[in-house]
């Protein structure tokens, strides 16, 4: 008996514990929906805090364009009244028309003609004030020179290799690294001593003309012209 009655105890307490991880259970998803409640409130709390946000900052604006509203209605109201100030006295600009006549213009006319005319300019600082403006005149016309003359550009020339412009004086392209040669090339000069070797050793063409009317009659001036051809080569 007394095992059986461990054995139903045993079976009690287990009973027990498993009806407590039920009720655990259902507490824990009880739990897990408030969380999720909860973490969707706050979502939904920043969402509004944001959009009232937005809506303050709409009202300000609104407030403002009242305010620049109410300001616009003063001013106009303003110009209004000062523009209405003297209507009340058109009526009576007739009567003040008649009284006006030609003989008011007169005496406003001799009263300006009577007024002091201004002195007039001593012919010394006449003609200092010209000579300064004829010197400012000068001044800039040498600064316009002068920013011409900065302005020019440099002498040019295409490059054979790659045809771009380049400085005329240039020995070599800084784009292609080619050799810059002149289209026209200089000639080299001849030394003096081969000049007057050769007019050593040539005769005057007048010689080789006589020689050559020789040769057509005698035959022997063929023969002397090629010996001078060969000395001379």
């Amino acid at each position: 008996m007394s095992d059986e009655q461990e054995i139903m105890c045993k079976l009690e307490n287990i009973l027990e514990i498993r009806n407590k991880t039920v009720q655990m259970q259902k507490i824990k998803s009880r739990l897990k929906v408030e969380f999720e409640a909860l973490e969707s409130e706050e979502k939904h709390l920043k969402e509004y805090k944001q959009e009232m946000d937005l809506l303050l900052q709409e009202k300000m604006a609104h407030v403002e364009e009242l305010r620049l509203i109410h300001a616009d209605i003063n001013v106009m109201e303003s110009t209004i009244k000062q523009m209405t100030l003297g209507l009340h006295r058109l009526p009576n600009l007739n009567e003040e028309e008649e009284k006006l006549s030609l003989d008011y213009f007169e005496k406003q006319k001799a009263e300006w003609q009577k007024e002091p005319h201004e002195p007039a300019i001593p012919e010394s600082l006449a003609a200092a004030a010209a000579a300064a403006q004829q010197l400012q005149v000068s001044r800039k016309q040498d600064a316009r020179q002068t920013a011409t003359f900065r302005q020019q550009p440099p002498p040019m020339k295409a490059c054979l290799s790659c045809h771009q412009q380049i400085h005329r004086n240039a020995p070599i392209c800084p784009l292609c690294k080619a050799k810059s040669r002149s289209r026209n090339p200089k000639k080299p000069k001849r030394k003096p001593d081969d000049v007057r070797s050769r007019s050593r050793v040539l005769p005057p063409a007048r010689h080789y003309r006589h020689l050559a009317v020789d040769g057509g009659t005698t035959g022997k001036g063929a023969a002397h012209m090629e010996e001078l051809r060969l000395a001379s080569a």
